[in-house]
């Protein structure tokens, strides 16, 4: 069995560009991701969202951001 290959979503900024950035910044981008997370809901309740892995991901985003954001403050 052929073990996976793990590419790197280059879309999602990492931690460490997270913790680059002001809290404001942060805030911003937390909102931004939040709005995202609930569109994906929608698609997926109404059977449109192609990529339902994307859900799980979009959701760690949002505590990745959540953290930062807990950290600076």
């Amino acid at each position: 069995m052929a073990a996976k290959k793990k590419t790197k979503d280059t879309s999602r900024p990492d931690v460490e560009a997270l913790r680059a950035l002001s809290a404001e910044d942060l805030r911003g981008k937390l909102a931004e991701q939040r709005q995202e997370l609930l569109s994906m809901r929608f698609q997926h309740a109404t059977a449109q969202l192609e990529k339902t892995s994307e859900l799980k991901s979009a959701r760690r985003q949002v505590a990745r951001i959540q953290t930062v954001l807990n950290e600076k403050e």
